[in-house]
């Protein structure tokens, strides 16, 4: 199978750090979308990265629905619960550690417009977001060591990704500062090989 995605998306670290701890091969292929020449629009009408394209030729999207076919293909290191109400609750830490992606995204790609059409509004709106997630996924996690059932799993890499996105483009924000609990978490997780591999460039 092949993976297209970019160095920093942290939608594609994800399952990169899934494909990891699970042992599965794959072949990792650079994709920058909106650039020209980008075969991504190809494999996902929506044009995101990451999309994953199965033996078969058949191309899966988004994250969320690669990292859910990946757990099931392979029965080492399972990341989602086989109980139902417990894969639910892994999937709400995954949805919230997604959801402060994407509004982080949303702010980013907003400072990147010419100052005189950026909308300060919109970016206070997003950062809201950050800030309102942030605060729940800290007390969720209390004093606990892992995000959900007392031990590694999906809920864990989703959290990862999404800090060190916020560490990689809005190294201001704080987060660690704010919610020391979470930076244990992320301390812990960066020792991690998966999280080593698949650190973001720098600058």
């Amino acid at each position: 199978m092949k993976l297209y995605t970019s160095h920093t998306s942290p939608f594609g670290r994800k399952v990169r750090v899934v494909l990891l701890e699970k042992k599965i091969e794959f072949q990792w292929i650079e994709e920058q979308p909106n650039t020209p020449g980008s075969l991504i629009a190809s494999l996902n009408p929506l044009g995101k990265v990451p999309a994953l394209l199965l033996d078969d030729g058949k191309p899966l999207y988004d994250s969320s629905v690669i990292v859910d076919y990946l757990d099931q293909v392979s029965p080492v290191a399972r990341l989602i619960p086989a109980e139902h109400r417990q894969a639910i609750g892994v999937k709400r830490w995954e949805a919230l550690a997604d959801g402060i992606v994407d509004a982080a995204v949303l702010a980013f790609l907003e400072r990147r417009r010419p100052a005189a059409k950026q909308s300060e509004e919109w970016i206070t709106r997003q950062l809201e977001k950050v800030d309102r997630g942030l605060f729940m996924l800290s007390a969720d996690l209390s004093d606990r060591k892992w995000c959900f059932g007392g031990h590694f799993s999906l809920a864990d890499i989703a959290v990862g990704c999404c800090l060190g996105y916020l560490n990689l483009r809005m190294p201001a924000l704080g987060w660690a500062d704010r919610h020391p609990n979470l930076a244990v978490l992320f301390e812990q997780l960066n020792q991690r090989p998966s999280f080593q591999e698949t650190q973001p460039p720098v600058g």
